[in-house]
């Protein structure tokens, strides 16, 4: 599972061929002992994390919608994933 970005102690990663699950565009987040998934739109889609952390990712997500978009065509198709700015 690649990691794609990483800021104040948050991390974005996207598994390969991840389509079947959640049924969307998504990506995974870890925070402290927290997990999720959320979609390329923000949505959480599974697990929990902290409200405030939660808001920051979906920020992220906005910033770089495009890249993700990319991100999730690479991932579903085995190809390889390039890292992702972080928040600052």
């Amino acid at each position: 599972m690649p990691e794609l970005s990483r800021f104040f102690n948050i991390i974005i990663r996207m598994f390969y061929a991840d389509d079947s699950q959640h049924h969307k565009p998504h990506f995974h987040v870890q925070y402290a002992e927290f997990k999720a998934a959320v979609g390329i739109d923000g949505e959480l889609l599974d697990g929990n994390i902290p409200a405030k952390q939660l808001k920051l990712v979906q920020a992220w997500a906005v910033i770089h919608e495009d890249e993700l978009y990319q991100a999730w065509n690479n991932a579903v198709r085995d190809m390889p994933l390039s890292k992702i700015e972080p928040l600052k």
